[in-house]
């Protein structure tokens, strides 16, 4: 069967009159409403690679298709002139590894981000001979075959770990778990960003084990932590706290909840020769219990996980950051700098920016923002996929 014949086989799903329209401008998602459900539909194993019609039998392209999620079908290519195979796949991740070839010097990014790098669903990040996949869709659940053989022949990595622990692959119907694709792991490894050594638990720890979004605004504040009192609340393995020690700071506080992240901190400030002093505790109540204390710091960083998961959480979740803002700003010395961040796509960055101001003003600060930005660019956005432009940072130096 030639490649073309292999693509007419594929089962056909229309879109609902008018439902077009968005797919026509650049989006890569259909929604169920959208989609003409009928039995045969219904009917399809969730993650069925389809031939995504309009209602007039106009061809949109080829999708992976769940008839079972708000997200109904994902966009992998408009062409229908070749299948999706491993070859396919290759051809993916060779685009992406070389773009972040042309951006970082060693092995440690996020070699794909989903949507943004044509393989939706799907989150790749290398550190250095491991490579670490959330396979976060039923499409690309059933292609992990051709995945694996793709990023083997692309990589020929020692070690491939499936973190696939993501509660939003119960959506999708996918069980939760985390293995060894390819080799073992020996105890945490070492991941290398901005010139420094951290530490990372990628089967133990969060997410893939390492944060490389991050990347740059670790980096800004570094610039300004010579001589500074630092503050890195959230830290987990110390990604904002390592460097700037390493950038000269006269202190540097990580504060984490975790044990076991603050443990591979420890080890990595000891690897580096640098003093971090790490403290335990839940962060909203750690801050209240510093500013009681009077203690002060010249650089305050409040880097939470995701406060808002779902709409439903809009409400408080943007509260949360309020609050947090206020918590962090009664630490900042007069001249110094809050850096806040959120890492929920669902929060606008206009409402991340109008939480943190009016969080200011309950502390009653004032100041002028430094930085206002997101990821860094291995992580790139999907020109029209908002929620892929996830990550919004701020610097703000208080009066």
């Amino acid at each position: 069967m030639s490649p073309s014949e292999s693509v007419k086989s594929l089962p056909a799903i229309r879109l609902k009159p008018g439902a077009q329209r968005r797919l026509g401008q650049g989006h890569p998602w259909a929604f169920s409403n959208e989609i003409a459900m009928d039995e045969a539909a219904k009917a399809l194993a969730p993650g069925s690679l389809v031939r995504l019609l309009q209602d007039d039998g106009e061809a949109v392209g080829l999708a992976l298709f769940n008839p079972r999620t708000l997200i109904a079908a994902r966009l992998l290519t408009r062409s229908l002139k070749r299948p999706v195979d491993e070859g396919f796949l290759r051809e993916r991740i060779d685009r992406a590894l070389g773009l972040r070839a042309r951006l970082f010097d060693e092995p440690y990014y996020r070699l794909v981000h989903a949507e943004a790098d044509g393989l939706p669903g799907l989150v790749a990040d290398r550190l250095g001979d491991t490579l670490v996949l959330e396979v976060n869709c039923a499409g690309m659940e059933r292609l992990e075959r051709e995945l694996l053989a793709a990023f083997e022949s692309a990589l020929g990595p020692e070690r491939i770990l499936l973190k696939n622990d993501a509660p939003v692959r119960a959506l999708e119907g996918l069980a939760l778990e985390t293995r060894m694709a390819k080799g073992a792991f020996d105890g945490p490894m070492e991941v290398r960003e901005n010139g420094l050594a951290y530490l990372a638990d990628p089967a133990g720890g969060q997410k893939t084990g390492w944060f490389y979004d991050q990347r740059e605004n670790r980096a800004f504040a570094a610039r300004l932590a010579r001589g500074a009192r630092v503050l890195d609340a959230y830290s987990y393995t110390g990604g904002f706290a390592l460097l700037c020690a390493a950038a000269g700071a006269s202190r540097v506080v990580a504060l984490d909840r975790s044990e076991g992240a603050l443990a591979l901190l420890a080890d990595a400030a000891r690897r580096n020769g640098l003093d971090v002093t790490g403290e335990r505790g839940e962060a909203f109540a750690a801050l209240e219990a510093m500013a009681g204390e009077k203690r002060s710091f010249d650089i305050v960083v409040v880097d939470p996980p995701a406060f808002v998961k779902s709409r439903k959480d809009l409400g408080a979740g943007t509260r949360a950051y309020r609050k947090l803002a206020r918590l962090a700003a009664r630490l900042v010395a007069p001249g110094g700098i809050l850096c806040a961040a959120s890492c929920s796509h669902l929060v606008s960055r206009e409402a991340f920016a109008a939480e943190i101001a009016a969080g200011l003003l309950a502390a009653g600060r004032e100041g002028r923002i430094l930085r206002f930005s997101g990821a860094a660019p291995d992580h790139p956005v999907h020109a029209h996929l908002p929620e892929t432009d996830y990550l919004k940072f701020m610097a703000v130096a208080l009066d």
